[in-house]
C-alpha cells in the first residue's frame, strides 16, 4: 500500500467509522488495533442505538438526533460495500410506564419531540405496544418511539472492516503511523492520557451483558427500568448492561450479570426458558464531560482524538466520522465545543 494519508489508532467503532468516511472522500488509509477489529467494547453484543429524551435540548442531543437519522444510510453503504451484515434495523423502542407521574412526564415529551425531533421520528404514548412481546406495564401505558434502532455491534465492526479492506484500506495488529493521526484507542487510551494529566480526562466503566436464544427479530427494542433487552436480526436477543466502575477484572462476567439477568426475566417473563448463548464483559470509554472527545489530540501535536463512546458510541459513529473527516481531512471544525477535549481536561 502507498504511505497512508491518514492513520487510525483503534478499530473500534469510531476508528473503523471514521477510517470508511475518510476512505470514501478519497483518502489512503490505514486503521491499526493490536486487538483487531472490535476488540475492546465495539465487540459486544447489545447494540442498543437510542435517543436521549426529547426534552432540555442540547448540542449533544442535536447531534446525537442528527447521527441516529443518518444511520440507516451509513450501515445500508457498509453493507454493500462489504456484502456484510451490521445488524442494523430502524425497530424503534417501547417503554413501560411505572407510575402516574411517569405517564404525565412522557406525555410532556411527545410534545416536546414533536418539535425537537423535526417530525423525522416519533414519541407516542400508547397503551398498545407493537411486537410481538411486550412487558407489563403497572400503568398499562407505554412509550413507543420510532427513532431507536438495534445494530450486532461484533457484526458492525467486522462488516466496516471489511468494506475498508475491499476499499484498499490495511486494517492490521501492528504498523506505523504514517499521514496524520487519529487515536480512537477506547478506555485504554482515555486511562492512559489520564495517568499523564493534572486530573483525569476519563476513564472505562465496565459493562457486563449476555445473549439469549431467543427469536424477536420483527419486534423493538425494549427499556425497562434501566435495562435493555435487544432483539436482533439473527434471531437472538441481547440483555445489558451492568455500569461498574469498581471490578475486579474487566473481562470477566459475574453475579452481577446473573443479577441482570434475573431482571431482564421477571421485567419479560417471556425470557425465562430462553438459553443464555455468550456471557460478555469489556471496559466502555466514558469520559469525564460524558461526551464524545472529538479534535486536535490535548498531548500528541498534530495529532487528533476520537474517544468517549461510552454507551452511545455506535449511535453517535455515523456523524463522529462525518465532523471527524471534515476536521482532519478539509481543516473544516465542525465539533460541538461540549465535545472538544479541552472541556474534559
Amino acid at each position: 500500500m502507498a504511505s497512508a494519508d491518514i492513520t487510525i489508532l483503534g478499530a473500534g467503532v469510531f476508528g473503523l467509522s471514521i477510517a470508511f468516511v475518510c476512505q470514501q472522500r478519497g483518502a489512503k488509509v490505514q486503521v491499526i488495533d493490536p486487538g483487531g477489529p472490535g476488540a475492546g467494547a465495539s465487540g459486544g453484543i447489545v447494540g442498543a442505538l437510542a435517543p436521549h429524551v426529547p426534552e432540555n435540548w442540547n448540542d449533544k442531543k442535536a447531534f446525537q438526533l442528527e447521527s441516529l437519522l443518518m444511520a440507516e444510510a451509513f450501515w445500508a453503504e457498509v453493507e454493500r460495500i462489504s456484502g456484510k451484515t451490521s445488524g442494523y434495523g430502524r425497530t424503534g423502542r417501547v417503554q413501560p410506564l411505572l407510575d402516574a407521574r411517569a405517564v404525565e412526564l412522557a406525555q410532556d415529551r411527545e410534545q416536546g419531540a414533536q418539535k425537537l425531533w423535526q417530525g423525522r421520528a416519533a414519541w407516542t404514548v400508547t397503551q398498545t405496544p407493537p411486537g410481538p412481546v411486550a412487558p407489563p406495564s403497572p400503568t398499562g401505558w407505554y412509550v413507543v418511539d420510532t427513532l431507536s434502532a438495534r445494530l450486532h455491534p461484533r457484526q458492525a465492526c467486522q462488516a466496516l472492516s471489511a468494506a475498508l479492506r475491499k476499499g484498499g484500506a490495511n486494517v492490521i495488529k501492528e504498523g506505523t503511523g504514517m499521514g496524520r493521526v487519529i487515536h480512537a484507542t477506547g478506555a485504554t487510551g482515555l486511562i492512559e492520557m489520564s495517568s499523564k494529566l493534572t486530573r483525569p480526562i476519563g476513564n472505562g466503566v465496565k459493562g457486563q451483558a449476555a445473549l439469549l436464544d431467543f427469536d424477536a427479530r420483527t419486534g423493538p427494542q425494549l427499556f425497562v427500568d434501566g435495562l435493555h433487552i435487544v432483539p436482533h436480526g439473527d434471531g437472538t436477543t441481547a440483555i445489558g448492561s451492568t455500569s461498574e466502575r469498581d471490578y475486579d477484572a474487566p473481562d470477566t462476567t459475574d453475579d452481577q450479570l446473573d443479577n441482570l439477568l434475573e431482571k431482564a426475566r421477571h421485567a419479560l417473563p417471556d425470557l425465562r426458558n430462553a438459553p443464555v448463548i455468550e456471557r460478555w464483559a469489556g471496559l466502555r470509554p466514558r469520559s469525564r464531560s460524558r461526551a464524545p472527545i472529538l479534535g486536535e489530540h490535548p498531548l500528541r501535536e498534530g495529532d487528533f482524538i476520537a474517544n468517549g463512546g461510552f454507551k452511545i458510541g455506535f449511535g453517535m459513529a455515523p456523524k463522529v466520522a462525518d465532523v471527524m473527516a471534515d476536521l482532519v481531512l478539509d481543516g473544516v471544525d465542525r465539533i460541538p465545543e461540549g465535545f472538544k477535549p479541552e472541556v474534559s481536561l
